[in-house]
């Protein structure tokens, strides 16, 4: 967990940004510090404000207002070195379709630099239990399986820094504690930095050391899963989301109240 007096690095972090579509505010003053080695969690209804941050933090939209800097460099200036010490990987972005899996990561390994990558390629494939897929067209496969070929991909340059986007959407509940364990089992080997997005509050509460809500742009609520929901009127984390969704708190009018 980050804390005040945290000293680890901080990788990437996000100062005031506000990004404004036809005058509507997507993001509405997000700031956030994600250190090495920590695993943060960005959470939010649909149209909280997520893909406006991530968007933002990969350098594909411009915030309106606001700075975002990784590994101490601010991204604009520097966005083609820091994307090579970082990567991606989301549900909903595919790979060529025409392609077969095998030929897409080789591609993407050659990008990367990857030395030794069919070697590479294997292992990651391997530890995601996709090695049958790679003579496979990647345009035929299901959503679950492009998932984790998407997964072996954002694995491929050992990144420092990696923003994963709903990486267990689609798959069965199997499979998706098996990627949950893989993406732990890397993060800890590793000692990378993690934001991580999902509607399914088992992996936050699986993976994510720390958690930030999204409320119409706005951060409502920051800190572990299990301080945030001590905090609120809720039994559980998915009933702090739904809470969130709904009403852009936490607590119950009569909760605090009473509080006061």
């Amino acid at each position: 967990m980050s804390t005040p007096d945290d000293t680890r690095e901080v990788i990437l972090e996000a100062r005031e940004l506000t990004r404004e579509f036809d005058g509507v505010k997507a993001l509405d003053k997000f700031s956030f510090q994600l250190r090495r080695g920590e695993v943060l969690g960005l959470l939010g209804a649909n149209g909280a404000g997520k893909t406006t941050a991530m968007n933002c933090l990969l350098g594909l939209t411009l915030a309106t207002t606001g700075d975002i800097f990784a590994f101490g460099k601010e991204l604009h200036k520097h966005r083609i070195e820091i994307l090579q010490r970082a990567n991606f990987s989301s549900a909903y972005t595919a790979l060529p379709g025409n392609l077969l899996v095998g030929q897409n990561l080789s591609v993407f390994a050659r990008i990367y630099g990857v030395p030794d990558r069919k070697k590479k390629i294997a292992e990651l494939m391997e530890l995601l239990e996709i090695s049958h897929l790679s003579d496979r067209v990647t345009g035929q496969l299901s959503a679950g399986e492009s998932t984790r070929v998407n997964l072996v991909k954002a694995f491929l340059n050992d990144p420092e820094l990696l923003m994963l986007d709903e990486p267990t959407a689609s798959l069965d509940p199997d499979i998706a504690d098996k990627v949950r364990k893989v993406v732990r089992k890397v993060q800890r080997e590793r000692n990378i930095g993690i934001l991580y997005t999902s509607h399914n509050m088992k992996d936050i509460e699986e993976v994510c050391d720390r958690v930030i809500f999204l409320h119409k742009g706005k951060i409502v609520c920051e800190g572990t899963p299990t301080d945030i929901v001590a905090r609120s009127s809720s039994a559980t984390l998915e009933d702090v989301f739904i809470k969130i969704a709904r009403d852009g708190e936490i607590i119950d009018e009569p909760a605090k109240v009473k509080a006061l």
